[in-house]
């Protein structure tokens, strides 16, 4: 028998457990739906919880496990409690990103029937945009590691805002890859490079280095955007847009926002991809207040895990776990537009424990071979 992917997986703080046990619930079931490998796990521990019982953000050696696995999947790390000296939180999961050089951050953003859609016009039912964010420079390079702040005494800091050649090609590369795939699925696929190109140096050589590689693809239609202009856009007319492309900070911002059109933080699905792992969590915080109540809402997570066995599908050249991601997004469509799937988070009914369980009851439903292909 073919030997499954191999997953390290830390779950992190607060609801990280609980929505990292339920994704990879569903994986799990998803992999045997379609007759895919098992996927084996590494759990290693890590977090602010990890960090105030032993002074350490990870065990000893996690961060080298979690580079030799196929991919890693996060819960959520971080506590307000618990931070460094200087006030900043406990984030292990920035220096895996540097590390590994996870540069290509997807948050998808997908409106589901029954969801509440944050926007009347009717349009808004139809969201179904990527943002790409550059995970590793920008403003979120000094942030990765810390000594490269300058702190002036009480005074002053600085910080460093990095783009370099060699990631945003990469990046912008990866973008033109993903517009590709969604032509192949039916869906519209125009790109538009977000920037502030007119006041900074540093964001006129990202969009120089997107028009050259825009140059390799003329088959794909390309835009441009202020980045305070996409932000107003994305409440104006967001379904105009199918993938953004832009640095680190704009796209942790932007992303929030547009999570918010299509339900909220619940939903929010990443993957944050390298040349050689990919990294896979909810975009949501560890929601100290609500960690343990059955309150949490599993899908960003759920989400995050069908991102996971796409990639897999690719690194691994095993195809069944690609059929397995689309069973897993075919579940949650079907789960809304059925009505059966009615998060807390939303005002329903239904904690994390009963969207679980709704998300598996779909996925063995006999209908789905439809999804498994």
């Amino acid at each position: 028998m073919m030997s499954g992917a191999r997953i390290a997986l830390i779950k992190g703080d607060g609801i990280g457990i609980d929505v990292a046990d339920a994704a990879m619930q569903v994986a799990q079931a998803a992999c045997r739906q379609v007759g895919a490998p098992a996927l084996q796990f590494d759990e290693i521990s890590a977090g602010a919880g990890y960090f105030a019982e032993t002074g350490q953000d990870i065990e000893p050696g996690g961060e080298e496990r979690a580079g030799d696995a196929d991919a890693i999947f996060l819960g959520a790390i971080g506590l307000p409690a618990i931070r460094h000296a200087d006030g900043t939180e406990i984030s292990p999961h920035l220096r895996l990103r540097d590390r590994y050089g996870l540069y290509a951050g997807m948050r998808p953003v997908k409106a589901y029937p029954n969801a509440p859609q944050r926007l009347a016009d009717p349009r808004a039912a139809g969201l179904d945009l990527v943002i790409l964010r550059e995970s590793t420079e920008g403003l979120f390079y000094s942030a990765a590691a810390h000594g490269r702040s300058v702190v002036v005494g009480d005074e002053e800091v600085r910080e460093t805002l990095r783009i370099t050649r060699a990631t945003t090609e990469k990046l912008h590369k990866f973008a033109f890859r993903l517009a590709e795939k969604r032509r192949a699925r039916g869906k519209r696929a125009r790109l538009t490079c977000v920037d502030k190109a007119n006041v900074f140096t540093s964001m006129a050589f990202f969009r120089k280095i997107f028009d050259e590689v825009a140059k390799e693809h003329p088959e794909t239609e390309v835009g441009y955007n202020y980045v305070d202009a996409q932000a107003l856009d994305l409440v104006r007319r967001p379904w105009e847009f199918d993938i953004l492309v832009m640095e680190n900070m704009f796209g942790d911002i932007l992303s929030d926002l547009a999570g918010g059109l299509v339900g909220g933080m619940g939903m929010a699905a990443c993957a944050e991809i390298g040349d050689q792992t990919g990294l896979f969590q909810p975009a949501h915080g560890s929601a100290p207040d609500i960690m343990g109540q059955d309150k949490a809402n599993p899908l960003a997570a759920i989400l995050s895990g069908a991102l996971m066995l796409e990639y897999l599908a690719e690194k691994t050249g095993i195809v069944a776990y690609g059929r397995a991601s689309d069973v897993i997004d075919w579940a949650v469509e079907e789960g809304f537009d059925a009505n059966r799937l009615r998060p807390k988070e939303f005002g329903g009914d239904m904690g994390t424990r009963a969207v679980t369980d709704e998300v598996l009851a779909q996925i063995g439903s006999p209908s789905q071979s439809r999804a498994a292909g």
